[in-house]
C-alpha cells in the first residue's frame, strides 16, 4: 500500500493532483490508514499512471473517467476506446490548424515590423484590429 506521497512519486504526479483525483472520484484510494492517510494499492497506482498518460494526450477529466471505465471493463469493445481516441485526434488536428494560422499571421506581422526606434509597429496595429 502506498501513502499519497508515495503514490505521487510512483506515478510522477503532484500530491495535489492525486488528492484532486480522489476528491472528484476519478481514482479513489483503497482505504485509509489508522492515522487517516489515504492508501493506494498497485491497482490504483496503475489507474493514476493511466490517467497521467491520458491527460498528457489532452483528454479531459470526463474523458479520462470514460477511459478508466473502459480500462476496468474486461468485456469492453475496443471500438469504444478507438472512438474516444479518434475524437481526440480530430480535436488535436483542429488545434494544429489554428496554431498554423496564428503562426502565419504573427510571422507576417513580425516580418512587416522594422524593429527600429520608431513607435510605428505593425505588430501592435495588427493585434488591435
Amino acid at each position: 500500500m502506498y501513502t499519497i506521497g508515495d503514490a505521487a512519486k510512483a506515478t510522477s504526479l503532484p500530491t495535489k493532483t492525486v488528492r484532486y483525483y480522489a476528491d472528484i472520484g476519478l481514482v479513489i484510494p483503497s482505504g485509509r490508514s489508522t492515522n487517516g492517510y489515504r492508501l493506494y494499492s498497485g491497482k490504483e497506482i496503475n489507474k493514476l499512471i493511466f490517467t497521467r498518460r491520458a491527460r498528457s494526450f489532452g483528454f479531459s477529466v470526463q474523458e479520462c473517467r470514460e477511459l478508466l471505465s473502459l480500462y476496468e471493463d474486461q468485456d469492453r469493445s475496443s471500438r469504444d476506446v478507438k472512438a474516444i481516441a479518434l475524437h481526440r485526434i480530430a480535436e488535436i488536428e483542429e488545434k494544429l490548424l489554428d496554431l498554423r494560422s496564428l503562426h502565419q499571421e504573427l510571422s507576417h506581422l513580425a516580418e512587416t515590423c522594422n524593429g527600429d526606434n520608431r513607435p510605428d509597429c505593425p505588430i501592435i496595429t495588427g493585434m488591435s484590429e
